[in-house]
């Protein structure tokens, strides 16, 4: 562990140790108001004592120091190891701030509204503790709406809301900011929102009129310049686990890093958001920072073992790492993925306009540890023959009738003109759809294009034999395709070279009007299975959660491509897996390929639309090369 003070100027003293020495050093009694001036102080700088005296919570050190550092800092940045107690030390700063400072209007934002209520929860947790029965004295208050969480407590106030509506939030004014789980927040609400709400500061009237007070006894020469009142900022807030440094996030720990130093930054630089004098704050954390009880020894010797050293680096170390050489990287499917703010997004409806692609990787045990089952929708852009990912799934431990009724969905909200399936588990998924009562009430039967489609020297015929079998209007439009291991090698093949070419597009989050679009829609919500954690939520926070799951799931689409490795076997073929140390993983939440897969399908089934689409009954001829002579 390393601990730098850097350059930066201290605006206030915020030395416990000091204000204990001058507490103890008092004689006699004070005046009431002096000591209740003292009493804040000791508090605010003693957050230990504190958090154990109104929340019945003992600290460990470094908890401590975060939440302190939460509360001195003007913006603060916290990169913390998994298991560090991230969101366990955020509730406590929420609820100690908000006793402390009536003034606190503090907005608690995260990438997701579920993340942000998970601090709710906690905070919940710990005012319903006998413990935490002096906290409770003050009164507080916590109102559960569809899109706003609120506390109350003391003469402070938090507020939790979803990211996606922009607008929304823009409508809010606080003065403490607290983003939870940084690298699911878009750059352009970062940038455009949270930015802004820095800059509007609490009683502009009294500041000024304090101000112009001072001026005149300095004019006069009763006040010297030095001696002016210091207001305090207003505070931003950063935890995140970090990210690659092809991120935003590592951009900007590094302009916080260069401040905290001292460096200037170069001419030219048009970020005004870090000229300033603020102070800063950069907290990193590794597991092995950590109190030894507070990890268990197991799960980091079965981390060690399972994760590949850059993973745990990043999950453990809390180091930010460069990308590795994996077979596809994941800078390159940044560079496909549209920038949040922008079109397409994802989507829970389709536009009856627009036409869309489906491709599903189907496996259906009843078991939370089992391979998800995985379907994606893509959005089909003819004059450019690309497509766009727009909608996923990808869930275990539910039944064949949920995946049916998934499918159906899809089906009846999406304008489906293809469907492509692993043959593996699909012909049997097809069936089963096609003889349940859920399908055959809706008058729906998906047919199967029989066409090989395997080697290259009759793929020309086969796009043919596929264009004249596929039908739309009777739903004569799935394939299910064998995977051998030709196929799987060129497949694969296809998928890098799209995302190198940026063929194939990852959609962006549903932020302010898009979000608000799709939130009104009409769909069976409460039949829908996504998650199992949304069960029994009220039909306005569960559509709130399936707009934001959406995206969650075309990020662990990428990074399960991003995982995958390139084995070649002696016969000469090739294999495209999990690293050995992931496949040993075990449990629910351990590493998978399935929403991988269903990317390389459905990429893969993309060429066959296009060029079925583009196909004429005289075979065209490729362009080759042709040697020459110098």
């Amino acid at each position: 562990m390393a601990w730098s003070k850097g350059k930066q100027r201290y605006r206030f003293e915020h030395s416990a140790s000091k204000l204990n020495e001058k507490l103890k050093s008092f004689e006699g009694s004070i005046k009431e108001e002096d000591a209740r001036y003292y009493l804040y102080k000791f508090l605010r700088n003693n957050i230990s004592f504190t958090s154990e005296m109104f929340l019945g919570v003992k600290l460990f050190p470094f908890q401590a120091m975060a939440i302190k550092g939460m509360m001195v800092s003007d913006y603060s940045m916290f990169v913390f190891s998994r298991g560090m107690s991230k969101t366990f030390s955020t509730a406590i700063y929420v609820l100690l701030e908000c006793l402390l400072n009536p003034q606190a209007n503090i907005g608690v934002i995260a990438g997701s509204f579920r993340q942000s209520k998970q601090i709710f929860q906690k905070m919940e947790d710990i005012l319903c503790k006998p413990e935490a029965s002096l906290l409770k004295e003050c009164g507080f208050k916590i109102t559960k709406g569809t899109d706003q969480w609120t506390l109350k407590l003391g003469g402070g106030r938090a507020i939790a809301l979803p990211l996606a509506n922009g607008e929304r939030l823009r409508g809010f004014r606080f003065n403490r900011i607290v983003l939870d789980e940084f690298l699911t927040i878009p750059e352009k609400i970062f940038n455009e929102v949270i930015i802004p709400f820095l800059g509007v500061v609490d009683n502009p009237i009294e500041r000024e009129e304090i101000y112009n007070l001072e001026s005149k006894l300095i004019d006069k020469d009763e006040m010297k310049e030095k001696d002016r009142y210091v207001w305090p900022n207003n505070k931003l807030i950063i935890l995140s686990s970090p990210s690659f440094k092809f991120e935003y996030m590592y951009r900007l720990y590094k302009k916080y890093e260069d401040l905290i130093q001292g460096l200037t930054i170069k001419e030219g630089d048009d970020d005004d958001d870090f000229k300033d004098d603020a102070y800063r704050l950069i907290m990193q954390l590794s597991y092995d920072c950590a109190p030894p009880r507070l990890y268990d020894q197991n799960l980091l010797k079965q981390a060690k073992a399972t994760m590949s050293e850059m993973q745990f680096k990043r999950e453990f170390g809390a180091q930010f790492i460069d990308e590795s050489d994996g077979y596809f990287r994941l800078s390159k499917m940044a560079a496909c993925t549209i920038p949040d703010g922008e079109s397409p997004a994802v989507e829970i409806v389709g536009n009856p306009s627009d036409e869309y692609l489906l491709s599903f990787d189907p496996n259906w045990a009843g078991n939370t540890n089992a391979d998800h089952f995985a379907m994606h929708v893509f959005k089909v852009d003819r004059d450019s023959q690309k497509v766009c990912l727009v909608h996923s799934y990808a869930i275990a431990g539910v039944s064949l009738k949920q995946h049916m009724q998934y499918l159906l969905y899809l089906i009846q909200h999406f304008n489906i003109i293809g469907m492509c399936g692993d043959y593996n588990g699909g012909v049997q998924f097809i069936n089963s759809c096609n003889e349940s009562a859920i399908f055959k009430n809706e008058n729906i039967e998906i047919g199967v294009v029989d066409v090989d489609l395997e080697k290259p020297e009759n793929w020309h015929s086969d796009i043919m034999s596929f264009k004249r079998q596929y039908n739309i209007k009777a739903k004569k439009y799935c394939i299910l395709r064998k995977p051998t291991a030709n196929w799987n090698r060129n497949a694969n093949e296809m998928l890098q070279a799209a995302i190198d070419h940026k063929r194939i597009l990852f959609a962006s989050r549903a932020i302010d009007s898009h979000f608000d679009e799709q939130r009104k829609k009409n769909i069976p919500i409460d039949k829908l299975r996504w998650d199992m954690k949304m069960l029994g939520s009220s039909k306005g926070a569960l559509m709130i959660d399936f707009i934001d799951h959406q995206k969650s799931i075309v990020e662990l689409t990428k990074a399960e491509c991003a995982n995958i490795e390139v084995i070649a076997n002696p016969q000469g073929s090739q294999s495209f897996n999990l690293p050995q140390n992931l496949r040993r993983q075990k449990g629910p939440n351990r590493a998978r390929k399935d929403s991988y897969s269903a990317l390389v399908l459905g990429n893969w089934f993309a060429k066959v639309f296009f060029d079925s689409e583009n196909a004429t009954a005289e075979k065209q001829v490729e362009s080759t090369f042709v040697p020459f002579a110098i």
